[in-house]
């Protein structure tokens, strides 16, 4: 139920409240929390497992995890109209685009504390591969898991898919922290304001971002919980396989446009049939291909050379993890309907 824009403003909010609470930069804080999962692919952390193995069948050098491509999408994809009306791409500072890579929320350690030497965000291979260069960027990495746990309960209860057992083992979990436990009460904010609150009493200068030890213990309870009670529940067995099937269906007929500079022509040919795809992937190949005569408001990095295969590929993977979920499966079911 929760979308991904619903998911980003929680962490901007909550991520600002923490930032003012402990006197940081709660402008960064903002910035990081609005731009972190601007590379987040359709259907979520599936849909990351799926475009990764499509990059993996070609061959291609390089992993798919949502917190690279936020940066990928940062530095060279997401564009600014300028004062005269030029596309120019949006020239962040490295405390955001550091902030945003570094943003993974899954850790076990207690205390974020901002690394100290500078790193080319570029090179990094893997999420929380180090932690972030500033206490803002730390900020969101809790912030980002605080947001998350809540609302996926939420949605479970809406859903109705925890049983009994379940709900009760909950409830004891969560016992802790509220006197009269009961799952009809329990809602993000509630839970939300308790880690909010516990993690800006123990923060410091001196520690890092952080909670009390009983608090740190039950949030690793209810995100075990989470996972194999929400995350992996029977019902969204059958809808992976629905995700996965239109990732790779859109995948499939973009490659098949590919002849190299007279793509466009290619693409141009199925308008008729799939009007939304082509005149979408056309603009999206306009935009950031090497065609030429290029529109001259386009000022924007050139990021693809139509006669490379592998820069093609890219292109259609570049298209897809920028889809939300009901734009792939509205292209999907173009593709597929009469």
């Amino acid at each position: 139920i929760c979308t991904r824009i619903e998911h980003v403003q929680l962490v901007a909010s909550i991520g600002s409240t923490i930032a003012k609470s402990l006197g940081l930069n709660a402008d960064l804080v903002a910035a990081i929390a609005i731009g972190h999962d601007i590379g987040h692919s359709p259907f979520g952390h599936h849909g990351e497992t799926v475009i990764d193995g499509i990059i993996k069948s070609y061959d291609i050098n390089k992993k798919f995890w949502h917190e690279g491509n936020s940066l990928h999408f940062a530095d060279n994809i997401e564009t600014l109209i300028d004062y005269e009306g030029y596309e120019q791409n949006m020239n962040l500072t490295y405390a955001v685009r550091d902030g945003m890579i570094c943003h993974c929320g899954e850790v076990d350690d207690n205390w974020v504390y901002p690394r100290e030497e500078f790193v080319d965000l570029t090179t990094l291979n893997n999420a929380s591969e180090i932690n972030p260069y500033t206490f803002e960027g730390c900020v969101i990495k809790i912030a980002d898991k605080i947001s998350y746990l809540g609302r996926d309960i939420e949605d479970a209860i809406t859903y109705n898919i925890l049983d009994t057992q379940q709900q009760k083992e909950l409830e004891r979990m969560i016992q802790r922290m509220f006197k009269d436990a009961h799952l009809s009460r329990l809602n993000h904010t509630a839970l939300a304001h308790k880690f909010t609150v516990d993690l800006c009493k123990n923060s410091s200068p001196q520690k890092g971002i952080g909670f009390s030890q009983e608090y740190f213990e039950i949030m690793n309870e209810i995100k075990s919980f989470n996972f194999w009670n929400i995350c992996s529940h029977k019902r969204l067995y059958y809808f992976k396989r629905y995700a996965k099937l239109v990732i790779e269906t859109i995948f499939e007929v973009l490659l098949g446009y590919y002849d190299g500079k007279n793509t466009i022509n290619k693409i141009q040919k199925d308008a008729l049939y799939y009007p939304i795809l082509t005149s979408h992937y056309k603009e999206w190949l306009e935009k950031y291909s090497n065609l030429k005569p290029r529109n001259p408001h386009y000022k924007n990095k050139i990021l693809y050379d139509l006669e490379s295969i592998d820069d093609y590929r890219a292109s259609c993977v570049d298209f897809i993890s920028g889809a939300t979920d009901n734009f792939a499966i509205k292209i999907f079911n173009e593709i597929t309907g009469f």
